[in-house]
């Protein structure tokens, strides 16, 4: 029997394309078959490496396979985002994502040993809103005395940071956007020792997270300017928005999701953004979620990575207003 060249050619064509296809979903259907390293490019106890561990906890839980973090500090989170960005694309390297590595770092750093588009998202857990915190003894008590004392003392109030191109340096960009303050940045290598200097008073203030600076909430060792977002937390019912106290557009947050290399299969993707979603969900994890001050939000990986766009411009429009500077 006499077959047409053409045919072969054309089957051979299709085989090319479903293969590889089908390959990609035997992958996710036995995901994972092995452990999963969850890289928190942050050193342990902060919100990012929290929002992590309850995650990859239920995670292992779900599918009997261990979710386990690895902690990669260093260069704002650079060094952990590189990793995962040369990692194989096969779904067992997973990215915390965050602001400061997975947005910040490239777009402020002229050189960055990654791109944002080396990364897929995947899931979006949601956000916190960023605290303004003061010794105290600081003088102001709120927002708008906030802003009356700077104006007071044009370029002696000083705002320290957890490092260049962090979201807590973002936050004070923000707000020196919304204001138009001149305000003297105080970076350092890390949540902590930012709060140290501001409990001591070697700094004026701070944004921070409500997990980040709970301890110190509690205690009284630090006072509570405003909240910076659109509604007051639910943890700290009596602290004012910037918002409330006229401060428009100075509105910023820290927040967290999962990302993987770009070239990971779409079904393992998907795999994992279902089962996380379905984490979400759950009353234990809502209350905990409840507990650190996070807006919850879940959906689809496009959204998860709508929204890194939408961050992306922001931040480029600081820099383009000079707000931000590049960093070498």
């Amino acid at each position: 029997m006499k077959i047409n060249r053409r045919w072969w050619i054309a089957a051979g064509a299709v085989a090319l394309v479903v293969q590889p296809a089908m390959a990609a979903q035997d992958a996710a259907t036995a995901y994972p078959s092995k452990p999963v390293r969850w890289i928190v490019p942050f050193t342990p106890g902060a919100s990012n490496d929290i929002t992590a561990r309850i995650f990859a906890q239920k995670m292992s839980e779900a599918t009997g396979q261990q979710f386990v973090i690895d902690n990669r500090a260093g260069a704002g989170g650079s060094i952990g985002a590189q990793v995962a960005a040369e990692a194989a694309p096969d779904g067992y390297t997973l990215l915390h994502a965050n602001p400061g590595p997975s947005v910040n770092n490239v777009i402020m750093r002229r050189k960055s040993p990654y791109q944002i588009s080396d990364f897929a998202p995947v899931f979006f857990m949601g956000y916190t809103p960023l605290l303004i915190l003061a010794n105290p003894k600081f003088p102001a008590n709120n927002g708008r005395e906030l802003l009356n004392y700077a104006k007071a003392n044009p370029g002696k109030l000083t705002w320290a940071s957890s490092g260049n191109g962090s979201s807590l340096h973002i936050g004070l960009a923000l707000f020196g956007a919304a204001t138009g303050l001149d305000i003297v940045h105080v970076p350092y290598k890390g949540t902590a020792p930012a709060i140290t200097d501001v409990l001591s008073g070697r700094v004026d203030v701070m944004h921070t997270t409500v997990v980040s600076a709970e301890a110190q909430i509690k205690s009284g060792r630090v006072k509570v300017l405003a909240v910076a977002a659109p509604q007051r937390q639910a943890v700290l019912p009596n602290v004012p928005t910037l918002l409330e106290e006229g401060i428009k557009n100075a509105e910023a947050t820290v927040w967290f999701g999962v990302q993987v290399q770009v070239k990971t299969p779409r079904p393992i993707i998907n795999k994992l953004n279902a089962r996380m979603n379905q984490i979400m969900a759950m009353p234990d994890v809502q209350a905990r979620l409840d507990q650190l001050g996070l807006v919850k939000v879940g959906g689809t990986p496009e959204e998860f990575g709508a929204f890194i766009k939408t961050e992306a411009d922001k931040l480029s429009m600081l820099i383009k207003t000079k707000r931000v500077e590049m960093m070498e």
